[in-house]
């Protein structure tokens, strides 16, 4: 089964690599998103009502993307294991974003050189926040900031949990990596304080995210050979509101020598200047060599879990019959 992992993690990313993401016109996580527009409302009257309401969201809906790709995944084995195999690569595939994330960077960082009005435009795809009166440097902490964060919520988060169940339970796999997916965008789209539905999404995803994070934060300081710059993102890792995004942010801010700043919410790195189309260069790679990295985990985790497998398996089968069940 490692074998087959390896291939299915091959297949995913060279997909990444070679169409980026799909149109939203045929991507699932777009059409998800559209069903979580829809939840985007007032349900009641009172913010504690609303509250209610939300945890049920944050339940309940990831709960649609992990059951429709476990499975399809699950029917696609049933009829062919070649198919399954391939079904659970594409679902990994759709629920990851390495390509796009760099592509857009890049974009943004070259256009703080001469032309803002379209910095300020694709920023945007990068970040929540108003851009309008941003200056060229801290557009380009914006984008790297982006860069950081979104390696964990766009690649590590779904990576790791599916290349640690494909061994043993492709449609598991997928399901898990689909619902991780969920959980982002429930919170991406709901996860505000000004929307009381969304606080359990952003309590999910903030748990959730609580490993990937650090992983990614670990991956980073790997890829720039700087672990050092690791311990020191301790000081401002939780600056950030967030609990978990701070620490691959603070990190690559370490790595660059760079301050990364949202005004009037944190600084990182505060005593060092903001980050130069150069730094921005650099951090677009280093977050490259990182998701290699994360690779690189992911293959041990799932040859790890190729090697307990049969050790699971003997267990269930030992319990199931001193239940008097025959496996």
């Amino acid at each position: 089964m490692t074998i087959t992992t390896l291939a299915l993690l091959g297949l995913a990313f060279s997909l990444d690599l070679l169409l980026a993401e799909p149109r939203n016109a045929v991507h699932p996580v777009a059409w998800f998103g559209h069903f979580v527009g829809a939840l985007d409302r007032e349900w009641v009257e009172t913010d504690r009502g609303q509250r209610l309401v939300g945890v049920g969201i944050a339940l309940a809906v990831p709960l649609v993307p992990a059951l429709a790709a476990g499975g399809l995944v699950a029917f696609g084995l049933a009829l062919d294991p070649l198919l399954g195999a391939v079904l659970a690569g594409l679902v990994l595939f759709v629920t990851i974003s390495l390509r796009s994330l760099l592509e857009l960077t890049e974009t943004v960082l070259a256009a703080t050189d001469g032309d803002l009005e379209t910095a300020r435009e694709k920023v945007r795809g990068l970040v929540g926040r108003d851009a309008s009166a941003l200056s060229p440097a801290e557009l380009r902490s914006a984008a790297v900031e982006s860069a950081a964060e979104n390696l964990a919520d766009g690649l590590v988060a779904t990576l790791l949990p599916f290349a640690l169940l494909a061994p043993l339970s492709l449609p598991a796999a997928a399901g898990v990596a689909a619902w991780v997916k969920g959980v982002n965008t429930l919170d991406s789209m709901l996860g505000y304080p000004d929307k009381p539905h969304g606080t359990a999404s952003a309590r999910l995803d903030d748990l959730v995210m609580w490993l990937p994070a650090r992983v990614t934060a670990v991956a980073i300081a790997v890829a720039a050979g700087s672990p050092r710059a690791l311990w020191r993102a301790r000081r401002w890792a939780r600056a950030p509101p967030s609990p978990n995004s701070g620490w691959p942010m603070a990190t690559l801010a370490c790595v660059l020598s760079v301050r990364l700043s949202k005004p009037g919410v944190y600084e990182l790195n505060p005593e060092a200047p903001l980050p130069t189309v150069a730094d921005g260069e650099r951090a677009v790679t280093i977050v490259g060599r990182a998701a290699v990295v994360a690779v690189l985990v992911a293959v041990a985790l799932a040859a790890l879990s190729d090697a307990v497998a049969p050790t699971i398996a003997s267990a269930a089968t030992t319990t199931l019959e001193s239940m008097g069940v025959r496996a």
